[in-house]
């Protein structure tokens, strides 16, 4: 039997939001996101819970957070065909919670390909993408770990809100906060606006002119960046020659140091 919702939000948004169902306990936000998916009326209905017992990460790992400290919320969308692509949802789900972190802790925010965030280095939140009748878009926001409690959970490399604000945050505060900027992201990609998520998407990535090593399905290719568009990522090798690799075949990129 599906869990019920605690309560419903109605948030004073233009098309994320205006439905938010919050929960106690799910195996999966995104697995209950996909089963509202028959119906189109559901676009743009965001699901939040308080804890997960079955959460996913990327490439089947599986995603842990304690009950009570994280947002941990999915949305279901019908984007049009032209914002459907991967690297665009990533890209404005990334950055949405980027510009939300940046607005509470005032800390710079960056994009680890393809759609980790980190702050100071330290991973904060992971996204996770799902495509069938719908598209899902889960993501995950650490907000009150301690720097204890990720060292216990075998996470040394991680952090939170907390960890950087210095004290415990209004987690329904971030989380509506979260969702108001993604609506507005999201409208403005569904008015055409593409060019100015993929500049901050570009920015955000710090990628450009570095020395990397980008893991392809077809293996890996070392060189230097020199674009990053929708289009492609465009690395130089060594021996001069130029390359263009589809963001979509790209499952991790590796900065190197300078060569």
């Amino acid at each position: 039997m599906a869990p019920s919702p605690r309560e419903e939000w109605q948030l004073d948004t233009r098309r994320l939001g205006r439905r938010v169902l919050v929960f106690d306990q799910v195996g999966s936000t995104n697995t209950q996101a996909a089963a509202l998916a028959e119906n189109q009326g559901n676009d743009g209905i965001v699901l939040l819970a308080d804890e997960q017992t079955a959460g996913r990460g990327q490439h089947g790992r599986t995603w842990t957070c304690p009950a009570g400290v994280g947002v941990l919320l999915s949305v279901l969308i019908f984007p049009p065909e032209r914002l459907r692509r991967p690297v665009i949802l990533a890209a404005w789900a990334a950055h949405s919670v980027c510009e939300t972190i940046e607005q509470i802790t005032g800390m710079q925010a960056r994009i680890k390909w393809p759609n980790d965030v980190l702050v100071r280095g330290r991973k904060v939140c992971g996204i996770l993408i799902e495509q069938a009748r719908g598209t899902v878009v889960g993501i995950g926001l650490n907000v009150n770990q301690s720097a204890q409690a990720l060292e216990d959970a075998g996470l040394p490399h991680a952090g939170s809100l907390a960890f950087f604000s210095g004290g415990l945050l209004d987690r329904q505060q971030v989380a509506r906060q979260l969702i108001m900027q993604l609506d507005e992201e999201y409208d403005r990609l569904c008015q055409g606006d593409l060019a100015t998520l993929e500049a901050c998407w570009k920015w955000r990535t710090g990628l450009l002119e570095q020395h990397v090593i980008i893991e392809c399905q077809d293996g890996p290719h070392r060189g230097r960046l020199l674009e990053i568009s929708w289009d492609g990522l465009e690395l130089q090798y060594a021996h001069g020659e130029v390359t263009r690799l589809l963001p979509e075949t790209i499952k991790h990129v590796t900065v190197l140091s300078a060569e």
